[in-house]
């Protein structure tokens, strides 16, 4: 293992994060990247937020991405909910576009994407494998998940199914 090797973190919104996954992954702090955002999922190959991945991994010579969870993650802020309750007209306009056209973004309504309230377990595996499928990241970058407790520093590996190799991945595809 080369010990000045630089990981790339793609986290939650949390803060207090970075001893914990230093500890865990054994990384120092001057080999850490971290990019951040609401839920830390991938919800599009070609997002702003894969983009970014892709170009630390070029830019900063990453050998090593992880998708990290927080376990026992609050859920989505009151005050969010009340402001959806006020633009219900909205929602169900964006609704019955996103059931009858092509959305350009991940999930079936308005709620569902804004919310994110996917089984992060479940969201960790997928935004693993589209990390690791992607055609422009190096094969081999590793790719893994993570999911860490916050309150005691404990965590746990996300082991995300392998694709067969040499197929390509429905999500991958421009429609």
């Amino acid at each position: 293992m080369n010990v000045n090797k630089k990981v790339l973190f793609l986290t939650d919104i949390e803060n207090g994060l970075e001893p914990i996954l230093q500890e865990v992954t054994n990384t120092p702090a001057e080999n850490m990247l971290t990019i951040q955002s609401y839920g830390a999922v991938i919800s599009r190959p070609y997002g702003e937020i894969m983009r970014s991945v892709i170009i630390a991994i070029y830019q900063e010579d990453v050998e090593e991405v992880f998708v990290v969870g927080t376990k026992d993650k609050r859920t989505s802020p009151g005050n969010v909910r009340t402001q959806l309750e006020t633009m219900k007209d909205k929602i169900q306009t964006l609704d019955y576009l996103f059931q009858n056209c092509k959305p350009e973004f991940f999930g079936g309504t308005v709620d569902e994407w804004l919310d994110g309230n996917e089984n992060s377990i479940v969201a960790i595996e997928k935004s693993v494998e589209i990390i690791r499928h992607h055609p422009l990241v190096p094969s081999d970058v590793k790719v893994r998940g993570l999911i860490v407790n916050p309150k005691d520093g404990t965590s746990s590996i996300v082991d995300a199914p392998a694709a067969k190799t040499g197929q390509a991945s429905p999500d991958h595809c421009l429609s």
